[in-house]
């Protein structure tokens, strides 16, 4: 799989900048976003949900681009896109348009991992859904950058979403903006990779306390059975064993019912 470098196959994919065009000195651009950045790196903890975090991603990205309106943040799962971020939901839909017609700049901008700027307008042939709902919402300019996970000894590298700038002019964004958006996509990276590892630790302690309470029910139904029928404990739990596999139900039903069986009044 092609690895993202960050930077757009076509030079003419973007207007050219100028010196003089009012925007604020590169430099400068660079310093914010890297303030912005270090802010919500330190804000971030994996505790909170995946959506959450990137819906913070994408109001920090929103700031720290020049005439961004809006920021969006696609997420594939299962083969299935959706919008996990919004910083105005209203623009969801001009998402949801691409998804369900499975064309337009962002889709493009996934396929091709490449960043994708596009100018309201000028695509009616290429992506009519796009433009036709974009250009319902004032959007003038539209900058999809995808998000990829790095490549591991596990794993090629994955592309798992995009990050998508919305603005009502039609010159925004320049080369260096595309840059700005690599820093944001590796954010979203790093956002999402953390989220997934925080979950899976998560399942993993949640299946270890199941067994941990499973192990206890199942010895005190051997106590009930070794009281019962004074027997060892290797012959109660041969009897638990036994019905559970007659019944063909799990050990630990089999033992939850017998306590109830002999706890109860009468």
């Amino acid at each position: 799989m092609k690895e993202y470098d960050g930077m757009a196959d076509d030079p003419a994919t973007f207007p050219p900048a100028h010196a003089d065009d009012g925007r604020p000195d590169p430099v400068e651009r660079l310093d914010e976003t890297t303030e912005a950045l270090s802010v919500l790196r330190d804000a971030f903890t994996g505790e909170e949900g995946l959506d959450e975090a990137l819906r913070r991603l994408a109001e920090t990205a929103a700031g720290a681009i020049v005439d961004a309106g809006a920021v969006t943040v696609s997420v594939l799962k299962l083969d299935q896109t959706r919008t996990a971020a919004a910083t105005d939901d209203r623009l969801v839909e001009v998402d949801e348009k691409q998804y369900s017609a499975d064309r337009g700049p962002c889709l493009k901008a996934a396929r091709t991992l490449t960043a994708v700027r596009a100018v309201v307008g000028e695509h009616r042939g290429e992506w009519p859904e796009f433009e036709v709902a974009a250009a319902e919402h004032g959007i003038r300019a539209y900058l999809s950058a995808p998000v990829v996970l790095p490549a591991s000894e596990r794993s090629e590298a994955q592309h798992v979403g995009s990050l998508n700038i919305y603005s009502r002019t039609a010159a925004a964004f320049d080369p260096f903006d595309e840059s700005l958006m690599r820093l944001f996509t590796t954010a979203a990276s790093a956002t999402i990779t953390s989220a997934q590892r925080w979950h899976r630790s998560r399942k993993h302690v949640q299946h270890l306390e199941q067994a941990l309470e499973s192990r206890a029910v199942i010895e005190q139904a051997k106590g009930a059975l070794m009281a019962a029928h004074e027997c060892t404990a290797d012959e109660a739990f041969s009897m638990l064993v036994e019905r559970s596999q007659r019944e063909n139900v799990k050990l630990r039903t089999v033992a939850l019912t017998l306590l109830r069986t002999v706890t109860r009044p009468g």
